[in-house]
């Protein structure tokens, strides 16, 4: 048996010890790796570029887009949805509704002095790429599974591990698209 072994075992078992599950933050969704989580944690700081391309093609497969062909919402509620943080913590009820928590990592409006810059910049992102089918398609894909693009990518892939319902990420997308939205102001 191998040290990385022995230390995987060991950190398992001490999660398994210490982790009491208490409303959505399981135990088993904390422990169960998918294959670009494993992947990640196998290299986290430089995945191969065979082996990034290949988790990349493997996760746009994942993608499902919208069920009626439409992709844009509300950008006022996609608003909410970008300001809201909360979500699948241990103190929220099963079932309840979960945030974007969008600006802790982007600056989106003009408006909102408080954000992250851990990714970049979606100020103006639908006026200065505009809203072609080929752009709707990336957009939704970005949001829904970022390491459909990016493999080991920071962003959350909020459609993959249902994090954002179908409307939320429509009314995210409203938000980044939608001409009348501050966003593209």
């Amino acid at each position: 048996m191998t040290a990385e072994t022995d230390y995987g075992k060991a950190a398992i078992a001490m999660m398994k010890s210490d982790f009491k599950s208490k409303g959505p933050a399981t135990l088993e969704r904390v422990l169960k790796q998918d294959e670009a989580q494993a992947l990640c944690s196998e290299y986290p700081s430089d995945v191969p570029k065979d082996k990034a391309a290949a988790l990349e093609a493997s996760q746009l497969k994942t993608v499902k887009y919208p069920a009626d062909g439409k992709y844009l919402g509300n950008w006022k509620e996609g608003e909410k949805v970008a300001q809201n943080g909360r979500g699948m913590q241990s103190s929220d009820k099963v079932g309840s509704v979960n945030g974007g928590n969008c600006y802790a990592c982007h600056q989106i409006s003009k408006e909102e002095i408080s954000f992250g810059n851990i990714g970049p910049s979606l100020y103006q992102y639908g006026k200065l790429r505009g809203q072609s089918e080929d752009m709707m398609k990336y957009t939704w894909a970005k949001i829904y599974n970022a390491q459909a693009f990016t493999a080991c990518s920071n962003m959350p892939r909020f459609g993959h591990n249902g994090i954002l319902e179908e409307k939320q990420i429509k009314d995210v997308m409203a938000l980044l698209l939608d001409p009348a939205s501050p966003v593209n102001k």
